[in-house]
């Protein structure tokens, strides 16, 4: 009896010090992984943070305005969000981004085709008249407030209207721009949006509410994202960021 008790201590002290050296050898390798390689191992909304992080890095800004990554990463969290949702054709690879908390003399709208990892257009773009002068401050989802919406866009059917060649633009966030078909905002273009104007006033010309690009690029650029491809209007309105269900890391649909 006394050997088989024996016997078992034996066992059972191999069989925990078999365990504890298994768990301590995958807490070191946890340990040892960089960060990003950590973060990949944690959650389905990491593993979409270091595909943006990889795709920003690739993408060379050389001849171009720079995009700050923080508006790039929420623009590609929602994107992705929005082809999760069935919003997006799930090969869609184009996405639009306006930067509107740069001042308007910088070209702060960027057609990105992540497929090429390139910039296609970098732009002037135009806010709503009572959005600001230089600099947006306020934004509106209310009909004749000549004001622009923040947050996500899906892009529609063109026509030649009053503005020329324009481009229809479904707002996607409640509440933030989900008025913008019955306001008719639209991409247009428009002969205030120029260097040459903003030579003369120091700032860029306003639309009512529509980001409007130069006359000559309009074409080219509406041609490129109309057909349901996403455009991302930013804002840094907290509100909007916690609020926009486009921008949740780990949205269920």
């Amino acid at each position: 009896m006394y050997k088989i008790i024996i016997s078992l201590i034996i066992v059972l002290f191999f069989t925990t010090s078999f365990y504890k050296f298994e768990n301590t050898k995958q807490n070191s390798i946890q340990k040892n992984l960089p960060n990003n390689f950590k973060r990949l191992i944690e959650t389905e909304s990491d593993k979409a943070s270091n595909t943006a992080e990889e795709l920003f890095s690739a993408i060379s800004f050389a001849n171009f305005n720079s995009l700050r990554p923080e508006v790039f990463y929420k623009a590609f969290l929602g994107f992705e969000n929005l082809k999760k949702a069935g919003k997006l054709d799930q090969d869609s690879h184009l996405f639009t981004i306006c930067d509107f908390s740069l001042s308007s003399t910088e070209k702060r709208l960027w057609v990105i085709d992540l497929n090429e990892k390139k910039i296609v257009f970098n732009s002037l773009v135009a806010h709503g008249k009572n959005t600001g002068e230089e600099f947006a401050t306020n934004f509106s989802n209310t009909e004749s407030s000549l004001q622009s919406s923040m947050g996500f866009f899906i892009t529609e059917t063109t026509y030649n209207g009053a503005n020329g060649y324009s481009l229809k633009l479904i707002g996607m966030d409640e509440g933030f721009n989900d008025a913008a078909l019955q306001r008719a905002i639209v991409m247009h273009g428009a002969d205030y949006v120029s260097e040459e104007f903003i030579k003369n006033q120091k700032r860029l010309g306003r639309s009512w509410g529509c980001p409007a690009v130069p006359r000559a690029l309009a074409e080219p650029i509406i041609n490129t994202i109309k057909g349901k491809n996403c455009l991302f209007i930013y804002y840094p309105d907290s509100s909007y960021l916690s609020g926009s269900q486009w921008l949740k890391k780990q949205k269920s649909i």
